[in-house]
């Protein structure tokens, strides 16, 4: 089964085991229509494999009902483009490409399952970036508002550091505001209020984080160089199924720390991974240049590949895949490393 997926509806498409197509169908993107969806389908007979577009968006409820009906579920990338220049597009279309994408093999990878720590690990770590992305906006209008504000005022706060300056303006009382001196003071105390309860949003996501990562995989957590930011985006690229990910190898690809073939004639090379899960990528580089600068093992690793011709940046892309290998095996086993280590 292959499905197209829509924030309202999706559509379905059913082929045998040999490519011919069965139906298709519109569903909507409710409890019954999930329900109503696999009773089609399995009305043609027994149904294997489903190929979804967008499991973590669009279509993950699906995904996980369909999983929890024990299908096997692939993720779909959008049709190849030189196909769907010659085919034309539709939904119908799309999704019987879907499933023609799985019963060729070119949709190989496992869609994640959403249904566990790591989904929790998710949400927090979305609710904090925005928190943090909010706070710095909120900093920086302050700022500007205080720039600009009578000299009287300005010279009242200056000298303070961030953290005092929100710390003042949230405890002032403000009155009504009838000039611009009062309105630049009443709006000093609001942005600074704003900026107090995000930082205790950030707070307590971070202790929510640590909290799921020391009860679901305290060995990451613990790794030199690791913190709940990079174990929860780490933790995010595998998903809740980790033994989606066959090999280290695929997991490195999967968070662009793998070295892409690039050979041509006589010429054998490698070149940069540009692709995979960025903020994975990042994780694997903060942990790196925390190793850098306080493990002494990897300051001696970078000395020796650089007196070997490599550039420090090439130094540092080596490690990120060893780091990569270190970390695929704290997350496709973290009891039995935890027991090891005990």
């Amino acid at each position: 089964m292959g499905v197209d997926t829509h924030k309202d509806f999706h559509v379905a498409a059913v082929i045998t085991g040999m490519g011919a197509l069965l139906g298709s169908k519109t569903f909507p993107t409710t409890r019954a229509g999930y329900r109503a969806l696999l009773k089609w389908a399995r009305g043609f007979g027994t149904v294997q494999r489903a190929g979804v577009e967008c499991t973590g968006s669009y279509g993950a409820a699906l995904a996980r009902h369909l999983t929890a009906a024990q299908i096997e579920v692939f993720e779909v990338n959008q049709p190849d483009k030189a196909n769907r220049r010659r085919r034309g597009k539709n939904d119908t279309i799309d999704a019987e490409a879907a499933a023609r994408a799985v019963l060729n093999g070119q949709a190989t990878a496992l869609a994640k399952t959403g249904d566990g720590p790591v989904e929790m690990l998710r949400m927090f770590k979305l609710a904090k970036a925005s928190a943090v992305k909010s706070r710095s906006q909120a900093i920086n209008q302050l700022k500007a508002v205080l720039v600009s504000a009578d000299p009287k005022l300005r010279d009242e706060l200056r000298g303070l550091s961030t953290i005092k300056l929100v710390r003042h303006l949230a405890g002032s009382t403000p009155t009504t505001p009838n000039d611009g001196t009062s309105a630049a003071l009443y709006t000093l105390h609001l942005l600074a209020r704003r900026i107090d309860q995000l930082n205790h949003e950030i707070v307590d996501l971070d202790a929510q984080l640590t909290a799921v990562l020391a009860d679901h995989n305290p060995s990451l957590l613990n790794t030199y160089g690791a913190g709940p930011d990079t174990a929860a985006a780490l933790l995010i690229a595998a998903g809740d199924n980790p033994e989606r990910l066959r090999t280290e190898a695929s997991f490195a690809a999967l968070c662009g720390a793998s070295p892409v073939e690039a050979s041509s004639g006589k010429t054998e090379r490698h070149r940069l991974n540009r692709g995979g899960d960025r903020q994975a990528n990042c994780a694997l580089h903060t942990i790196v240049l925390a190793r850098l600068r306080w493990d002494q093992r990897t300051r001696d690793y970078v000395g020796r590949r650089v007196t070997e011709g490599k550039t420090r940046r090439e130094a540092i892309r080596c490690l990120k895949r060893y780091v990569a290998r270190e970390i695929y095996r704290l997350i496709t086993s973290p009891r039995a490393t935890v027991q090891a280590a005990a």
